[in-house]
């Protein structure tokens, strides 16, 4: 996880993608762009060869300098001191390959001040869709503590709506970029929903819940005061006042072995009447409020009218 320690001395910036995915032409333009110039060396660490290469003499105008580290083994806390001890770097921007393991390097221990502040993850959108599905597991865990994405050699025609919420229901904070190929961000977001939002009441089906609940997430102020009448399963919990309740489905994100329950609370004084994994149906109205279960602002659903209702036949909902 990125450090929230206020003493890190030198700041990490861990930088990760399947190779040519465009993490060096990421990391050589950030160490040119004029915000990002500080007094001190920064080091680049790289942990595999690509076919672009850092030019040296062009890293130095930006008191830049690269390095390899060739192998998983030498990745270690000794190996980073050595750099600490022999470069005296102020930054870090360590080019990392998932193929090493996510968990290995956010757990890594390393030399007293260093801790990493930022992940950024790098995805090229022309191989997306095969990477995803041949390699999710690896996916996941390479989005799950990203702080920004961004999805390079992108182009219109692409699902790119669905490759963001791919990413938003793993990492639900973590900030979505797409880039063309020339490297001019896109705007692509006047999202179409597959319900109406001009109705009175938006109908979301089954099988739409999954969208439903990350665009809930992303645009608050699209349902702030509006109704909205869904099917979902209730989840109760000891720490809720006896009036709220959690509602919602369960969804695979990766695989079957990485199935959670997604949802927001809801308020009603007939939350006595329904125990948990209740599948019912609800009107309610959307209020954002500060919550302690949400640590901040989020959705309350203000029950309207709620019924049970029977199961569904895959209690599983996606999100495309």
């Amino acid at each position: 996880m990125p450090s929230q320690d206020d003493n890190v001395r030198v700041p990490v910036y861990l930088i990760t993608g399947f190779l040519e995915s465009g993490k060096t032409t990421f990391i050589r333009n950030t160490a040119r762009q004029e915000y990002f110039q500080i007094p001190q060396k920064t080091l680049v660490l790289s942990t595999e060869e690509g076919l672009e290469a850092y030019d040296d003499a062009e890293l130095l105008k930006s008191r830049t300098v690269s390095a390899l580290i060739e192998s998983k083994e030498e990745l270690t806390k000794e190996t980073l001191q050595g750099f600490e001890d022999t470069m005296h770097p102020g930054r870090v921007m360590l080019e990392y390959n998932p193929l090493w393991g996510m968990a290995d390097i956010e757990n890594l221990e390393m030399p007293d001040g260093w801790g990493i502040i930022q992940e950024i993850a790098l995805v090229d959108s022309s191989t997306y869709e095969v990477y995803r599905n041949n390699m999710k597991s690896m996916f996941v865990d390479m989005f799950r503590n990203a702080d920004m994405v961004i999805f390079n050699r992108a182009k219109e025609e692409m699902p790119l709506s669905d490759y963001r919420r791919s990413i938003k229901v793993v990492s639900p904070a973590c900030e979505v970029v797409f880039e063309d190929t020339n490297g001019q961000m896109l705007d692509i977001f006047s999202d179409k929903m597959p319900y109406d939002l001009d109705a009175d009441v938006i109908e979301v089906e089954d099988a739409d819940f999954g969208i439903f609940f990350v665009d809930l997430r992303d645009n608050p102020d699209r349902y702030d005061g509006r109704i909205v009448r869904f099917r979902g399963k209730i989840k109760k919990s000891r720490a809720m006042p006896s009036k709220y309740f959690g509602i919602g489905w369960m969804a695979m994100t990766c695989c079957a072995d990485d199935i959670q329950f997604i949802g927001y609370l809801a308020e009603s004084p007939e939350a006595r009447r329904f125990s948990s994994d209740t599948w019912v149906t609800v009107e309610a109205k959307v209020e954002m409020r500060h919550m302690l279960a949400y640590r901040g602002v989020g959705p309350v659903f203000k029950v309207r009218t709620i019924a049970p209702t029977e199961a569904p036949a895959s209690e599983l909902v996606y999100f495309s």
